[in-house]
């Protein structure tokens, strides 16, 4: 069970932090594991996630919070990370079930609804342009801090670029090679690998445009409540193009609703940030990158055991955008 593999780790982890635990609940088993912890002192609530041990190096981890604390000195709200007793960003252990060393990491917990779940049980269509009113408003802020930021020296994170999508060996895996993919439709997307790393090759890399990005900022990684959105979930922060952002945003919208919610979503961004027709002519071809790293988590990631169903819905729309969209590329 989760509870006895990772929950002495967790109890262990917590005794680096200045906070005395009354409470710890499994909240999320994913790649990362998540507790909530409740201090007994004053009654605060915060979130303790014991991150996967190949994903990123601990100075990755370390570079992550750097932006997240930059992100909230600039007036945008997110999970604030807390240190250990020891001015630390992480804790080690060692689990003990499976040998795996994970480095602990502890933060505010964050009040509000998660905006997916929202947006589901949402009728009115007003209300949801809304909603993406304000998470295009959110994102352009985001990308302000990231375009003027300087990170410090010692700042490392990964690059979603050309060799980072569509490379030999990209962040998400090599998706050409995912078993569901028969003979005809391997050839298909590996014919569009060449063809989009072509054409990410030939984007600019200034910061008006490329920076720092959340690059997983769709409703399912934002809470809503009467304050507004918080972002969550820092883990895929990486270099990036600011239009990946944008089209991972309305990534998991389809049916007719979708042309009035991106509309919605780029006059809330347009209303922060000035936004080119060019640039947002780039998100339909970001749609498909994303496409394509979502077959490679899959294939990279098969413990996960995600449903077969979503896996052939997601193969679906990407060989059709293959179809379509790969013609203009």
């Amino acid at each position: 069970m989760a509870e006895d593999t990772f929950a002495p780790a967790a109890r262990e982890a917590l005794e680096a932090f200045p906070i005395e635990p009354d409470s710890l609940d499994l909240v999320s088993l994913a790649e990362n594991v998540t507790y909530r912890v409740v201090d007994r002192r004053d009654g605060a609530a915060y979130a303790l996630r014991l991150h996967r041990p190949w994903y990123h190096t601990h100075d990755e981890l370390v570079s992550e919070r750097a932006w997240i604390r930059a992100l909230a000195d600039a007036g945008i709200a997110v999970q604030m990370p807390m240190r250990t007793r020891d001015g630390q960003d992480y804790a080690a252990v060692t689990i003990a079930a499976t040998g795996e060393r994970r480095f602990a990491g502890l933060a505010r917990w964050s009040t509000g609804r998660v905006l997916a779940d929202v947006l589901r049980e949402t009728t009115d269509t007003r209300i949801a342009e809304r909603h993406f009113t304000e998470l295009g408003a959110v994102t352009a802020a985001l990308h302000n801090q990231a375009a003027a930021w300087r990170p410090p020296a010692a700042f490392i994170r990964n690059d979603l670029d050309a060799d980072g999508f569509m490379g030999d060996a990209p962040h998400w895996g090599p998706f050409w090679d995912h078993k569901g993919l028969s003979r005809a439709e391997r050839r298909l997307v590996l014919d569009m690998r060449s063809r989009l790393h072509a054409a990410l090759s030939r984007l600019e890399r200034q910061p008006a445009v490329y920076s720092m990005i959340h690059a997983d900022m769709h409703p399912g990684n934002v809470l809503i409540d009467d304050s507004g959105l918080t972002v969550i979930d820092f883990d895929d922060a990486a270099w990036g193009w600011h239009a990946y952002d944008i089209a991972v945003a309305l990534v998991h919208q389809q049916g007719p609703e979708l042309a009035a919610f991106e509309q919605a979503y780029i006059a809330g961004y347009r209303s922060v940030r000035p936004i080119s027709d060019q640039v947002l002519a780039l998100v339909p071809m970001f749609r498909l990158v994303r496409g394509l790293a979502q077959i490679g988590w899959y294939h990279q990631r098969p413990e996960l055991k995600k449903s077969p169903a979503r896996f052939e819905e997601v193969k679906a729309v990407v060989l059709e955008q293959c179809l379509t969209i790969g013609r203009e590329i």
